[in-house]
């Protein structure tokens, strides 16, 4: 066999069958019919992946087996973290739009925010692929879909956890729709059952509960108020649905529900009109609403903290 270039020893032979063809040059190529074409250039590792067949149509057995076999495959070790997520960010770009965006930062929050710091339990897990039937969680199984697309892609390259791809897609829907880049550490392990029932806040909750509930899962009051600026995006009326800025503090210093009618109740949810009638929290929406920089960098902040929240990690 000819001798390869540096980029294409390094390639794992796990991925190579009988049926492997290496060129003179930087390229190689595996042409095995059940192995997607991959291209090494230098040291960066771009994916074709060409499924073998059309898509089949993904039910609960489709996402129990991703799930889990996500969580028993090992990765192979000359996988660098730059590189798996460079794989997951371009996968995502391909099926990621503005439109889709609020959905897919939402099966975020919904992901992580079950955690609970007293008995440990749920955070940033993946475990909402079992949990899409619960009131709750009304709505996210358009984002599940979208990402189920892009986790078959991936998983024919290297293995990914649903926490991973959740949570970078999360940050790649904040980054699309204008608001700041957020780096996102991969290694999350997948939950193989979902978690306990009633552990996100309720949209009905006053400005106290609603502090309270985030105590529980490790945040302050100004991180509570960062993490709601991300409700800017959407159709709750919060300036332009598909932009990601600081317009949900801006009009929450408004209140344009107060003279009340039939149009002005529908901007936001009760929490967040009620964030607005609490002193703690005010301090900190008025902060955001005249400094967008400022909540950029706290909303980069506490997004990579809530990603973490209750993540189980495997070992390097």
């Amino acid at each position: 066999m000819r001798s390869t270039t540096a980029a294409a020893a390094a390639v794992d032979p796990a991925l190579l069958s009988s049926a492997v063809s290496f060129s003179a040059g930087r390229e190689l190529k595996l042409t095995a019919k059940n192995f997607p074409a991959v291209k090494f250039t230098g040291k960066r590792l771009t994916v074709s992946c060409a499924a073998a067949s059309s898509p089949s149509q993904f039910g609960r057995r489709a996402l129990m087996y991703m799930a889990t076999t996500s969580f028993l495959m090992p990765f192979p070790n000359s996988a660098s973290a730059t590189d798996e997520n460079s794989l997951l960010q371009e996968e995502i770009k391909k099926v990621l739009t503005k439109a889709k965006a609020p959905g897919l930062l939402r099966l975020v929050f919904h992901d992580a925010g079950t955690f609970d710091e007293g008995d440990k339990t749920g955070g940033m897990n993946g475990s909402i692929v079992y949990e899409l039937d619960r009131p709750e969680n009304t709505g996210l199984q358009k984002p599940v879909k979208i990402l189920e697309k892009v986790k078959g892609q991936v998983d024919s390259v290297r293995p990914v956890s649903w926490a991973d791809l959740i949570a970078v897609a999360g940050a790649e829907a904040v980054s699309i729709c204008g608001g700041p880049k957020i780096p996102v550490q991969l290694g999350r392990i997948d939950a193989t059952v979902p978690d306990p029932v009633g552990k996100l806040p309720e949209e009905s909750l006053d400005a106290n509960a609603m502090k309270q509930s985030f105590r529980k899962k490790g945040f302050s009051a100004q991180e509570l108020v960062a993490l709601s600026g991300a409700h800017t995006l959407g159709n709750k009326g919060f300036g332009n649905p598909s932009v990601f800025d600081n317009s949900y503090y801006k009009i929450l210093l408004e209140k344009p529900w107060s003279p009340s009618d039939s149009m002005s109740s529908m901007i936001g949810l009760p929490s967040d009109r009620a964030l607005s009638e609490d002193g703690e929290c005010i301090r900190w929406i008025t902060k955001y609403a005249e400094d967008q920089n400022l909540f950029f960098e706290d909303f980069k902040k506490v997004y990579t903290k809530l990603v973490n929240t209750g993540a189980k990690w495997r070992s390097v």
